[in-house]
């Protein structure tokens, strides 16, 4: 089941934000709120990495029980 447009969106969204928030702090922040943006940056490209790979094995489940 893959991630509703919604959700997509939606992400893309934060991810937009949370870009243009790590280049203000890469001007004048603690590096340690950088990393954190850049984890939570990270965190949300997982989610749909980590949802298409779940669509493939669920596909090949399906294939395997024809």
């Amino acid at each position: 089941m893959t991630l509703s447009n919604s959700v997509t969106m939606s992400l893309n969204e934060a991810s937009g934000a949370l870009r243009n928030a790590l280049a203000y702090a890469a001007r004048g922040e603690r590096p340690i709120v950088c990393a954190e943006i850049a984890d939570i940056l990270k965190k949300i490209e997982h989610i749909e990495k980590f949802d298409d790979i779940l669509d493939s094995l669920d596909s090949l489940r399906s294939d395997e029980s024809c």
